[in-house]
């Protein structure tokens, strides 16, 4: 073989590694800036409220959420037209859900579960939807939802309604979750101060006034896994302490939904009454059978029962409970609300919150903020 050629061949061996070399240089150093790329300018992790650490490469696009509340809070926050899926029971008449009276569209979404609070997700359903995230109330434990996100290899993120319900920490931190989550952590802080705003607003305006100064109050047919007569009410009940108000229940040193005795309600003898109106027809019912209780009371006969707005549908709608809080404020200190409008508050609140002013609605479908008789 002449010099020649072996030169030549030789050569061209030298160029063929060389551009195979450098083909696999570039495409190592695309796959590195790609990744770092992925990891510093969009990847996060989030800390959800079981404590669970939780990684995104990105903003969730594509959402779900299940359980109790958990759609509710997303609402707060989030555009619908990100969700891909709801539950069958979101299905239903939307009636005491201003989120769902607020965005009609949403009975349109695919079904992803039956839901409700004995019913788990359904992971096959969820999985069928391609969502990005799946927000829960399912929160039972830990493991609990490390099996869902096992089972779905989607992130799974435990929301958290807390124990106080309308001013709870944890209400503010699922809130901060979900904003992180779907990259509208400014809209989360909003909604958060306003939240924190209504409840400072209602404790400035009553936190002066002497317990000589306040009349004494109870609140019957609250709605708690169904409805309930006037014996069903709530101590250290989150609404009246919002106010600083003289919840004659408190004495007995409980805290959250009982049943009383109803004897125990004479005793009492509260100067107001708030009867909530998801049990107004129960308490109706009882007061045609037994008129003579009802009489004996001082705030029936003196035409001081008022009315408050159901809030708890599947789950507590905060926007609900704070527009029952300023109206429970005006009818306890009228002098210190003097520049609120029950009403027009109502809808300030659920179009902060919701978009929609939907007050009409609930007071259509309930009865509104109002003195009530219990006599047919």
């Amino acid at each position: 073989m002449s010099k020649r050629i072996i030169s030549l061949l030789i050569s061209t061996i030298m160029l063929t590694t060389l551009l195979l070399g450098g083909c696999k240089s570039k495409a190592s150093t695309d796959l590195a800036t790609n990744s770092n790329s992925t990891s510093s300018s969009k990847g996060f992790t989030i800390i959800d409220t079981l404590g669970r650490n939780i990684t995104f490469e990105s903003t969730a696009k594509r959402v779900v959420a299940i359980g109790p509340g958990a759609l509710r809070l997303y609402c707060y926050v989030g555009s619908i037209d990100n969700l891909v899926g709801i539950e069958q029971i979101e299905k239903k008449e939307p009636k005491g859900r201003p989120y769902a009276i607020a965005n009609p569209s949403l009975k349109e979404l695919e079904v992803i579960g039956p839901g409700g609070p004995n019913n788990g997700p359904d992971p096959e359903k969820l999985l069928s939807v391609k969502p990005d995230v799946i927000f829960t109330m399912y929160s039972y434990d830990k493991a609990t939802v490390d099996a869902l996100q096992s089972k779905t290899g989607i992130p799974v993120v435990a929301l958290s309604y807390g124990k106080i319900r309308t001013f709870d920490p944890s209400i503010y931190e699922s809130i901060e979750i979900i904003g992180k989550v779907i990259g509208e952590e400014k809209r989360a802080s909003e909604v958060i101060n306003y939240i924190k705003k209504c409840k400072n607003d209602l404790d400035n305006r009553t936190k002066d006034i002497l317990d000589s100064d306040k009349p004494s109050t109870y609140v019957g047919a609250i709605s708690y896994k169904g409805a309930h007569g006037i014996e069903s009410t709530f101590s250290n009940y989150s609404l009246f302490n919002s106010v600083n108000a003289k919840n004659v229940v408190d004495e007995t040193g409980e805290t959250g939904h009982i049943m009383i005795d109803k004897e125990k309600l004479i005793e009492w003898n509260p100067d107001k009454i708030f009867i909530d109106l998801g049990g107004l027809q129960l308490v109706k019912e009882d007061y045609n059978k037994n008129p003579e209780f009802y009489n004996i009371l001082a705030a029936f006969k003196n035409g001081e029962v008022y009315s408050q707005l159901p809030f708890n549908f599947y789950n507590t709608n905060i926007d609900t409970s704070i527009a029952d809080a300023y109206f429970i404020g005006k009818v306890l200190y009228p002098d210190k609300f003097d520049d609120i409008d029950p009403e027009t508050k109502a809808d300030e609140i659920y179009k902060f919150l919701l978009g929609k002013e939907v007050y009409s609605q609930m007071a259509n479908d309930f009865g509104g903020f109002s003195k009530i008789s219990i006599k047919d």
